[in-house]
């Protein structure tokens, strides 16, 4: 290979990285003020909005690959591997969405944010179990002072934070699978989307309410849609649009998880949080003590460490063959 040559290459994969940064960093933004966008819909039951997402999205992405004349989506069901991998990202995702709009709607936002704070840690023992990724030793310097921070914010808080936990796992599987799917990142969410569409369904036409013992039963629910014909217009319109503010982050962060590490991932990840923190902390005016915010800063100083980290790249030389 020429030095001509492998220079081109190297600055591709510069170029492609850079790609992937801005991707990833454009969805976790989204994600991280979407806090505003659901406490419109509070009025609305928490598992219809999450019906409506899951629908509307699987009929904006579907009617764009039907229009491109894109079926590569449909036929990765019948590789059995590949389906595994899709029908798993669509049940954390699925799972992940519903969790928060119902964290967010009840008063519990600042601890959704905390469960994107612990998700870059999973992300990375994923990366490194999954993918055998390499850690420079600022990144396990960032790695150390993240962990830290959470188990301050763990000890702090008294109790086992459940809500940020099941967040962080869910979204870093989600992640884990992104990695696994070899599909574009309009046919990754057009595929799963499809398999959350029973889902979706299931939710908006039955009713789920605890009988007399304490199970929980199950029942035809359509009627109890009613409620949304006597909502204001505006509010209609809002939960008519949860597919176009769920399809977009979702398909930039397909585009950038294709080029990044997981670890790079997860890291990146922590954008979303802090902005979903502020909402919760300064918008919504949720409880959270001063002395929380000591574990914010260990948080924080890991994310600088590791943005610190990544401007380390190798010499174009290095990489002449």
């Amino acid at each position: 290979m020429t030095v001509k040559e492998s220079g081109t290459i190297f600055a591709m994969n510069n170029s492609s990285f850079g790609k992937g940064i801005l991707f990833t960093i454009l969805a976790y933004v989204i994600w991280g003020i979407l806090p505003l966008y659901w406490k419109l819909l509070i009025v609305i039951d928490p598992l219809h909005v999450l019906a409506f997402r899951i629908i509307c999205s699987f009929l904006i992405v579907a009617v764009l690959l039907i229009i491109q004349k894109n079926f590569a989506w449909l036929l990765v069901f019948k590789e059995r591997k590949k389906c595994g991998f899709v029908i798993l990202a669509a049940i954390a995702v699925t799972f992940n969405w519903g969790l928060f709009i119902w964290a967010v709607n009840t008063g519990h936002a600042i601890e959704a944010s905390l469960g994107f704070y612990i998700n870059p840690l999973v992300s990375i023992v994923l990366g490194l179990i999954f993918f055998r990724e390499k850690l420079k030793t600022l990144q396990w310097v960032s790695f150390g002072m993240a962990a830290l921070g959470v188990m301050i914010l763990t000890v702090l808080s008294g109790s086992f934070p459940w809500i940020s936990v099941a967040l962080a796992v869910s979204f870093a599987l989600y992640g884990l699978c992104k990695k696994k799917i070899t599909l574009s990142a309009l046919e990754s969410v057009g595929s799963e989307t499809l398999i959350a569409l029973p889902i979706g369904l299931f939710l908006l036409f039955f009713l789920f309410e605890p009988s007399a013992s304490g199970i929980l039963r199950i029942t035809s629910g359509w009627q109890e849609l009613s409620y949304l014909a006597a909502l204001p217009i505006h509010i209609l319109i809002t939960l008519a649009f949860c597919g176009v503010v769920t399809a977009i982050p979702l398909y930039f962060f397909a585009r950038g998880a294709r080029i990044l590490p997981l670890s790079a991932i997860g890291f990146l990840q922590l954008f979303s949080p802090t902005l979903q923190f502020i909402m919760g902390y300064f918008v919504f005016a949720e409880y959270f003590p001063v002395r929380y915010f000591i574990a914010l800063a260990f948080i924080w100083a890991s994310v600088i460490i590791y943005l610190i980290s990544l401007k380390s790249v190798p010499k174009q030389e290095d990489k002449i063959a």
